[in-house]
């Protein structure tokens, strides 16, 4: 039964986002769409961001410095480790789960509304091609920003881990800048986006999938909206941990 249900929600999955890329009816209302879309993904996850990534940085920089204690290892090694695991894993990914939360039970939820509330009947019968609509400009609104918000995200981290280590006196600022200018390799910043764009699509189109398909009342969409979250960070995971085998 599990294959079976797997299989029959992939297959309505792919089904959805081939009718999504169907060519728009008024280009303009898809661009006013996407517009829209790009600041409520964008804009509105700024703060919350911010604010996972400082601290994500002064954690990651203090554990480090622990970890090194009275060892031979230079000091300077926390400002290259920090950049590193900023760079591959913890902004694309950490953030990437965030906005799953936050921007995918939204979606999840306006659309599952849409649905109940009968709007998307109403539009198809007017001949709206609701996937495409409802669906295409919140994908290519989430691939645009969320790799802007991944890239914020690494540099404030960095910020945090300064703040974390260079202002009690851990280590001086030439030393930190000395860490993260200290055995860079630029391909890491292309993982990074590589994943924060898979993981955009990822998020979105899941979200989309389970709003879309909400049937029955409030509990139902609930459920969808929880569904959509938790679907997501599991992808997220695995996508992760196979762009890491293929890239790495």
């Amino acid at each position: 039964m599990l294959i079976n249900s797997l299989l029959y929600n992939f297959g309505r999955y792919v089904l959805l986002l081939w009718s999504a890329t169907a060519k728009p009816e008024r280009f303009s209302m898809y661009y006013k769409e996407t517009i829209r879309q790009m600041d409520a993904i964008g804009v509105g996850s700024v703060f919350i961001v911010l604010l996972i990534s400082m601290f994500i940085g002064m954690v990651t920089a203090v554990q480090f410095a622990d970890q090194l204690g009275d060892s031979f290892i230079p000091k300077y090694y926390i400002g290259y480790i920090v950049r590193d695991i900023t760079i591959i894993e913890m902004a694309p990914t950490i953030t990437c789960l965030v906005l799953a939360g936050k921007v995918g039970s939204n979606l999840a939820a306006e659309i599952g509304g849409m649905r109940q509330k009968e709007h998307i009947d109403a539009m198809e019968i007017m001949g709206v091609n609701t996937a495409a609509y409802l669906i295409m400009p919140k994908i290519i609104a989430a691939v645009i920003v969320i790799p802007l918000l991944v890239a914020i995200s690494a540099f404030v981290s960095i910020i945090g881990g300064y703040v974390a280590t260079v202002i009690p006196g851990t280590l001086s600022h030439t030393e930190y800048v000395l860490g993260l200018r200290t055995f860079f390799v630029p391909r890491y910043v292309f993982i990074m986006f590589v994943k924060a764009l898979v993981f955009a699509f990822l998020l979105t189109s899941i979200s989309c999938y389970f709003g879309y398909y909400v049937k029955g009342g409030s509990i139902e969409l609930g459920e969808a909206s929880t569904s959509a979250v938790v679907v997501s960070n599991v992808l997220i995971l695995l996508f992760d941990f196979i762009i890491a085998l293929l890239l790495t």
